[in-house]
C-alpha cells in the first residue's frame, strides 16, 4: 500500500465501522513546542487522520484563530525542518495517517525532492497546498508521486463542474471539500444547496470526500457525515488547545 492510500482507508474504515471519518487538524508546535508530540499522539488516538498544519506568516486562507496560532508557533522557533524532527523522534508511535497543511512557500524552500523523502521517512503520507493552483502543480505532484505520496485537491461549492472533475480524479488520499458557507445549527442539517454539492463531489470522486470549515459539534459532524465521507475539524480543536483542555475528550464527543 502506498503512503497515500493509508489515508483513504482510515478513512473508509471509519465508515465501515458506521460514523464519519474524523480530520481533526492542529497547528505544529501549537501552543507549545515542547508539547508537540504529546498533542499530536492525543489528537491521533481519536482522529482516523490528522491534519498538520505548517506554520506560515500570511495563512490567508485560515481564520483568525488558526492565524494566530500560526504565527505563535513562528515566534517559538516552528520550521518544517523541526517538524520533521519531531515526527522522526516519534517514529512507530502514532497509527493515525499524517497530512501536512502547507502554504507553497516553506515547501518550495525544503526543494520538493527532498519534501518528499523527508516526508516519506517521517510518516507523512499525503499534502494540502491552498495557494496551489491545480495548474501549476505537476512539479510537486510528480515528486510526491515518486515517493507515494498524496497531493490532495481542494474543491468549492462554487467549482464548475468540469474542474471538480479534474480535481476529483488529481486528487490523492481524499478530495477536501470546502464548505465556505459554513454548516448550520440546530437539527436542521446542512443546507439544501451544500447538501447538494457534497452528494455531487462524492458523485465524482473515486476516493472518500471529506468536508471542512464551520465544523465544530457532533450535530455538524453526522450532518457532514450523510453526505461525505469524513469531517475535518480546526478551529474548534485549536480553540480547546489553547485553553489547555483535553483533546481526545473534545474530539470524541463529536459522535455523541
Amino acid at each position: 500500500m502506498q503512503a497515500h492510500e493509508r489515508i483513504g482507508a482510515a478513512l473508509t474504515a471509519a465508515n465501515d465501522a458506521g460514523r464519519p471519518g474524523l480530520v481533526p487538524f492542529i497547528t505544529a508546535g501549537y501552543p507549545e513546542p515542547s508539547d508537540f508530540i504529546a498533542t499530536l499522539k492525543a489528537v491521533a488516538e481519536a482522529g482516523d487522520v490528522v491534519e498538520l498544519g505548517i506554520p506560515f506568516s500570511d495563512p490567508m486562507a485560515d481564520g483568525m484563530t488558526i492565524q494566530r496560532s500560526s504565527f505563535e508557533a513562528l515566534q517559538k522557533g516552528v520550521s518544517l525542518k523541526w517538524i520533521f524532527e519531531q515526527l522522526d523522534s516519534a517514529q512507530g508511535e502514532i497509527d493515525a495517517p499524517l497530512v501536512m497543511m502547507s502554504y507553497l512557500n516553506p515547501l518550495l524552500a525544503f526543494g520538493y525532492d527532498e519534501l518528499a523523502k523527508r516526508a516519506l521517512a517521517a510518516g507523512v503520507c499525503g499534502f494540502i497546498v491552498p495557494d496551489l493552483p491545480f495548474e501549476e502543480s505537476a512539479e510537486l505532484r510528480e515528486a510526491l508521486d515518486a515517493k507515494g505520496l498524496g497531493l490532495i485537491q481542494l474543491v468549492t461549492p462554487a467549482t464548475p463542474d468540469d474542474r471538480l472533475q479534474t480535481l476529483c480524479e488529481a486528487s490523492r488520499g481524499f478530495v477536501y471539500a470546502v464548505t465556505i458557507t459554513g454548516i448550520t445549527g440546530g437539527g436542521t442539517g446542512l443546507p439544501a444547496d451544500l447538501t447538494d454539492y457534497l452528494d455531487k463531489v462524492s458523485g465524482m470522486s473515486s476516493i472518500p470526500v471529506c468536508a471542512g470549515f464551520g465544523i465544530r459539534e457532533a450535530q455538524d459532524v453526522a450532518a457532514v457525515g450523510q453526505h461525505a465521507n469524513g469531517a475535518i475539524v480546526g478551529s474548534a480543536l485549536v480553540e480547546v488547545l489553547e485553553k489547555n483542555e483535553d483533546p481526545r475528550r473534545f474530539l470524541r464527543s463529536l459522535f455523541d
